[in-house]
């Protein structure tokens, strides 16, 4: 009786794809099984492929004269002029000055606010007062700019304000609070505090509630005090979330947002409120200057996308976890 003969194969040779109608069956299988994730998947993958994907053909505007009457298509090309416009314009300093400012305050007050908040609603152990105060927290972040912006005229008005009153009292002086450049800045990383901060717990809180609790139950067997459970167990376990976030904070550095900022500026603190996004909206939609402003904001995307992948390069360079 002979051995069955068995075709051997060449050492090194991959396995043979499966043939084109087997992978399309393979694919119509999976997409059946999973067809409601995918139609879940479907709202968000229409948003961005229209509103973030779609515009992008607008951007190639930034390197041409365009005019609306010939088109984008029609406009001609001028290249890099209306960036170099742009960097040779003497309001690009004090707008790149202005905007980092803000952005490094942002960074270095709200965004250590945010965890210190999560660590404090975190060692609240009475389920009742941590659900009211996280309700409380978060109920800013709901509203519009608009309404802050009117809460703030409203408590810091010339003379009638009650916080107008309390400052000028506190420091002993006269100053309209709304209009001073000096006290601008203060006033927009206290609404950012206010209305931001405790919507940004939310991310910390889900990843503190993913910290072994064994490891604080040993610390306490050790006798280690609340400040140094959160020091060496609490924040080394949620570190890797808080190094993402920040990443994600420094590339969104440049984005100060426009209507805080517009809504809070006048004639008379105009000189530290321009930012880039509010220079955008003057020049593009005021004085019509379409391409010029479109390379404006192509430059701080550009900046933006530098900062993320520096700071996510930085990260893994200090083997620590990063973006991607």
């Amino acid at each position: 009786m002979t051995a069955p003969v068995v075709e051997a194969k060449a050492p090194g040779r991959a396995a043979s794809k499966p043939p084109a109608p087997a992978r399309r069956r393979g694919f119509a299988v999976h997409f059946a099984h999973y067809k409601w994730l995918y139609l879940l998947l479907l709202p968000g993958v229409l948003y961005f492929a229209i509103f973030r994907y779609g515009p992008m053909y607008g951007v190639s505007i930034a390197f041409k004269d365009y005019v609306p009457f010939l088109g984008v298509n029609g406009s001609p090309w001028v290249g890099f002029t209306n960036f170099t416009d742009f960097f040779a314009n003497p309001d690009f300093p004090r707008l790149l000055g202005n905007t980092l400012i803000l952005a490094f305050l942002n960074l270095g007050i709200a965004f250590p606010l945010t965890i210190v908040l999560a660590l404090l609603l975190n060692e609240v152990r009475l389920s009742v007062l941590k659900r009211t105060v996280q309700t409380l927290v978060y109920i800013p972040h709901f509203l519009s700019w608009t309404i802050v912006a009117s809460l703030s005229f409203l408590l810091f008005a010339l003379d009638i304000g009650p916080l107008f009153q309390f400052v000028n009292l506190l420091f002993g002086t006269n100053v309209d609070i709304l209009s001073d450049p000096n006290w601008f800045r203060p006033l927009i990383v206290l609404q950012e505090i206010w209305k931001n901060t405790g919507w940004g717990t939310i991310i910390f809180l889900a990843a503190l509630a993913t910290v072994d609790q064994d490891q604080y139950e040993a610390a306490i067997i050790d006798g280690a005090g609340r400040f140094r459970r959160v020091w060496h167990i609490t924040l080394p376990g949620i570190r890797s979330t808080i190094i993402v976030m920040l990443i994600l904070a420094i590339g969104q550095m440049l984005n100060t947002g426009f209507e805080q900022i517009y809504l809070m500026t006048n004639a008379l603190n105009r000189s530290v409120a321009d930012v880039f996004d509010t220079y955008v909206y003057f020049v593009g939609i005021t004085q019509g200057a379409y391409s010029y402003s479109t390379a404006v904001g192509l430059f701080k995307s550009l900046v933006g996308i530098v900062l993320i992948f520096g700071t996510n390069w930085l990260s893994k360079r200090f083997n620590q976890s990063g973006l991607f």
